[in-house]
């Protein structure tokens, strides 16, 4: 079954509203490991309203905490210690669409990242980056720690402008597909997303960059 996980080069880029368009075009659950910041709409929330997704395809997150800010932080000030052996990804009859938080080496304790547990997941990862300026480091350095911890790499997916350039870069550099590229949208509502994710991505090249991936990814790693 597929199963493949969602980060970004760094947090308010686009990559839930990503993470909104393939969970519908995958016809996917939707899971959101650790949630931090439950004052506005959740990423779960958000998944679920962008992408139309039933509520009984958004999985519960594994840990919710109230502050905005970086996992190890918000758990720190409700006196909770996160468990990462409970940050298993949940059994689906669908494909399942894992969303993290932030960037890829956010971190959860104080001395694991999500980089880290995707790792030890060894799914395929999709990383999200916006097209403004900065991007191609930011880009760069993101592979680099994925590769760095053995973690399979699906690809790029770009979010906003187009900038050619900056796509040649990130592919040539990187060595990396790019999977394609959600423009910003005027009318951020699920059916302006469905319509500008049909046109940005083909659903296929999603399973069959998943199946190139996984055959080059087996075994699995410790935290350090």
């Amino acid at each position: 079954m597929t199963r493949l996980v969602v980060t970004g080069t760094d947090t308010g880029i686009g990559k839930t509203v990503f993470a909104a368009g393939l969970t519908a075009a995958l016809g996917a659950c939707y899971w959101k490991p650790v949630q931090a910041g439950l004052d506005e709409e959740t990423d779960s929330e958000t998944v679920a309203r962008l992408g139309a997704v039933a509520p009984d395809r958004i999985l519960t997150e594994a840990y919710r905490l109230s502050a905005p800010r970086s996992p190890h932080h918000a758990a720190a000030i409700e006196g909770i210690a996160i468990d990462v052996d409970r940050l298993t990804p949940p059994a689906s009859e669908r494909p399942l669409v894992i969303e993290g938080a932030g960037g890829v080496l956010v971190p959860l304790t104080s001395s694991v990242t999500f980089g880290d547990v995707f790792a030890r997941w060894r799914l395929p990862v999709v990383l999200c980056a916006r097209t403004a300026l900065g991007t191609i480091n930011h880009s760069l350095l993101s592979l680099e720690a994925l590769r760095h911890r053995g973690v399979p790499v699906l690809g790029v997916t770009l979010i906003g402008d187009d900038e050619p350039e900056t796509a040649q870069a990130i592919a040539g550099i990187g060595q990396v597909r790019i999977l394609g590229r959600l423009p910003r949208l005027a009318s951020l509502t699920a059916p302006a997303l469905r319509e500008a994710f049909a046109a940005a991505f083909r659903v296929d090249d999603f399973a069959d960059a998943i199946a190139e991936v996984s055959d080059q990814a087996a075994g699995s790693v410790s935290f350090r």
